[in-house]
């Protein structure tokens, strides 16, 4: 049977090979492969969902399903990692904050951080790169001039002729498209990059839209959130690389593995919703005990996301197990869907509420919010 890993459908490689240049740096091959690990298993946690969205219901690129079949193991991915070069990678830093650079940067483990920038060779990201005015403009057109991959963070103001953001005299918008031109595949990482996010709400005086209104040409892997989990920004990485093509996508663009089930569905509070415990006002004794926290404007029933599951900081955490409620960052236009933030939402039917890809449950929790799953790519 053939690998379903195929190296040569990647071709953004340069020397030396990730286990080389892993080496050489100290890595172990016991964080390696915790790292390939915790990919692995992020990965097969939508694996059902990559599954529904190939071959039965639910939604589907415009184009057709991205990937299909079991996402690879452990050992596979590793091995798989280990023999190919360094891929070239370009990072724009748009109209953005640098959150979700950060957000990968410190996850609070080095093992994310420093194994993923050891197996790539990021030639420009702005945060990191010591060059600065003309060397590190000639930087980003040598790395561009080659194949590459394409992570983007921030939106693209095109409101007065692209003035609102510029690098180098340029235009957020023009230098997208050149780096773009020899791209073989485009992420765009964050709320900003995906769709515009507090940029882009209304009344949006610069113009903000996400990448893929700007680069309607070819397939861009949307990997929302504001800021996205570390982790899901690297298995989204990974998975290219490991593949040579996309994971699954849902109809936003957004991958299935991480953004296939709502918060809901998988959240620690969500025993409290069926039993019709809610949150009044913080710091009250439902807040305390830990009940569902809908009524002080959580956005859980219709927001896709892995938070519960993959959590932040080490999985010492995340929003909603501390005690604030989802404000929806995953979920198109949520700035100007979802204010007030604080505000009571429905508290829906029951506890079935929420639930996988497309399910009825996420209309009826978001009938008095908005279902972040009815809303198209545009």
């Amino acid at each position: 049977m053939d690998n379903p890993i195929n190296p040569p459908a990647v071709p953004f490689w340069t020397e030396p090979t990730l286990g080389e240049n892993l080496a050489r740096h100290g890595v172990s091959r016991r964080d390696f492969l915790s790292f390939c690990g915790r990919l692995a298993a992020l990965l097969a946690a939508g694996a059902p969902l990559a599954a529904c969205t190939a071959g039965g219901p639910g939604p589907t690129t415009p184009g057709g399903p991205s990937a299909s079949g079991p996402s690879p193991s452990p050992g596979a991915i590793a091995s798989t990692l280990e023999t190919l070069p360094r891929p070239v990678v370009v990072w724009l830093q748009l109209q953005e904050c640098t959150g979700c650079a950060e957000s990968l940067l410190r996850s609070g483990e080095t093992t994310v951080e420093q194994i993923l920038l050891r197996l790539l060779s990021v030639d420009y990201l702005e945060l990191l790169m010591a060059p600065s005015g003309a060397a590190a403009e000639q930087a980003l057109r040598a790395a561009t001039a080659q194949p590459h991959l394409l992570v983007v963070n921030g939106s693209i103001p095109r409101g007065a002729g692209g003035a609102f953001c510029t690098i180098g005299g340029r235009s957020a918008e023009a230098v997208l498209r050149d780096a773009a031109q020899n791209a073989t595949a485009v992420l765009a990482v964050g709320a900003c990059a995906v769709w515009g996010s507090v940029q882009a709400s209304r009344p949006n005086p610069t113009g903000a839209v996400g990448v893929d209104a700007v680069l309607t040409d070819r397939p861009v892997v949307n990997v929302a959130g504001c800021p996205p989990v570390p982790d899901v920004i690297a298995a989204t990485i990974v998975q290219l690389l490991t593949t040579g093509k996309p994971p699954a996508l849902d109809e936003q663009g957004r991958p299935t593995f991480a953004y296939g089930r709502t918060i809901h569905s998988a959240c620690e509070r969500r025993p409290h919703w069926g039993a019709r415990e809610f949150v009044g006002v913080f710091d009250d004794a439902g807040a305390r005990r830990g009940w569902c926290l809908r009524k002080v404007g959580c956005h859980g029933p219709e927001t896709y996301s892995a938070c519960p599951t993959v959590k932040w900081n080490l999985k010492a955490g995340w929003p909603v197990g501390a005690g604030h409620p989802c404000l929806g960052c995953t979920e198109r236009d949520f700035f100007d869907r979802y204010t007030p933030f604080y505000a009571a939402r429905s508290a829906g039917g029951g506890g079935n509420v929420g639930g996988n890809l497309g399910g009825n449950g996420e209309a009826a929790a978001g009938a008095g919010a908005g279902n972040g799953r009815g809303n198209g790519r545009g």
